[in-house]
This record gives structure tokens, C-alpha cells and sequence, in this order.
């Protein structure tokens, strides 16, 4: 069996999607719940950095020559992963002005946006 990094990246990747399908469907399952899609997130967050933490920084490569190898893949499959935060803001988008009154204080200076 060779270990080059492509080696299995096929079914390595058939594997994922089948995995990806599933969580898919649950999140549609989960659709008008708001809470269980959050602890969906959650999860999905926190096995990134299971994964990012441990066993991939273990698997970092250890010369120039993988290095450039990863770096390249990197470049050209999309950059490092990245797990977006909806921000405070977004949320607060989806309450109408009028509801608003009631959630800030009297006394807060307007939400300025970046």
C-alpha cells in the first residue's frame, strides 16, 4: 500500500458525502427548530477542532517538500477551513424595529455595523 496523500482520497471522499447526506438530513428534519440546528453547528464546530487539534496537526508535514505539497493543495482546493460565526447584528436583523425597544436598554448607543 503507497502512502502518497492522494492515495484513497476517493473513497475517502465518497465516505465524507455519504456522511454529509446524513447530517444534511437530519438539519432538514431539524428545519423549523432553531435550537436543535444550533447544537447541529455546535457539533459540526467542535469535531473541526477535534480533528484540527489533534490528529491533523499530527499529520503536519515535517519537510519543504510536503509542506509545498499541502500549501499547494491549500491554494488550489479553496484555503484553510473556516467556520463562519453568525454575528449578534444578523440576528438581531430578523426582530422587527419595534421589538427591538424592548430588548436593548434605554440608554444603548445605536448598533453601528461593519
Amino acid at each position: 500500500m503507497t502512502n502518497h496523500p492522494t492515495s484513497g482520497l476517493e473513497s475517502l471522499e465518497s465516505a465524507i458525502d455519504k456522511s454529509l447526506a446524513t447530517l444534511w438530513d437530519i438539519a432538514q428534519d431539524a428545519q423549523a427548530n432553531p435550537l436543535q440546528l444550533l447544537e447541529i453547528l455546535r457539533k459540526l464546530e467542535s469535531l473541526h477542532q477535534k480533528i484540527r487539534d489533534t490528529i491533523f496537526q499530527e499529520a503536519l508535514p515535517e519537510n519543504r517538500q510536503a509542506l509545498y505539497v499541502l500549501l499547494k493543495d491549500i491554494e488550489a482546493n479553496g484555503g484553510w477551513p473556516y467556520i463562519y460565526r453568525t454575528k449578534l447584528y444578523e440576528l438581531l436583523d430578523r426582530i422587527a424595529p419595534d421589538e427591538l425597544e424592548h430588548i436593548l436598554p434605554e440608554n444603548s448607543p445605536p448598533t453601528s455595523r461593519p
